[in-house]
């Protein structure tokens, strides 16, 4: 059985890449579900959503050159299905890329606000100028400097 664009297959994750999830068709084609086309919302990583072994259904969005397969998960969705959920790691949601800035959760809950700063807009406002203006006068005698301008003898 050839696979044709447009038609909703089942699959099995084979692979796992930054940039989304290699896919064994039943016909055994392997295709590539972008990154893009895994769910409606923003996905960071693809190991959230999918392991190696996992049954997936896709749809056949395109057939390239050298038997290139592209596919979609998102697009394989009816509208009346349930969106389509991470999985639980086992740290409960913790952030595990050691960045500061990433979603803070409490466990098994929603993404906590941010705290508002203590700093007011104008106090911000200020202390941003301030930096702004340090920085731009030590461009200008850096550029000085290699010009040569403005020696003293």
């Amino acid at each position: 059985m050839a696979v044709e664009v447009g038609q909703i297959v089942q699959g099995t994750v084979v692979r796992l890449l930054n940039y989304g999830v290699l896919v064994k068709l039943e016909d055994g084609t392997t295709g590539l579900v972008h990154i893009s086309e895994i769910d409606q919302n923003y996905v960071r990583d693809v190991n959230d959503y999918f392991a190696v072994g996992d049954n997936v259904t896709v749809k056949i969005l395109a057939t390239g050159e050298r038997g290139k397969v592209e596919l979609s998960v998102k697009q394989a969705r009816n509208e009346g299905d349930p969106p389509i959920k991470p999985r639980q790691n086992v740290d409960n949601g913790a952030a595990s890329d050691g960045g500061g800035d990433g979603d803070r959760r409490e466990a098994d809950g929603p993404p906590m606000p941010r705290r508002e700063s203590r700093a007011s807009f104008e106090e911000k406002m200020n202390d941003f100028m301030r930096s702004s203006s340090e920085r731009l006068s030590d461009l200008k005698r850096n550029v000085e400097n290699k010009r040569g301008g403005k020696k003293t003898r």
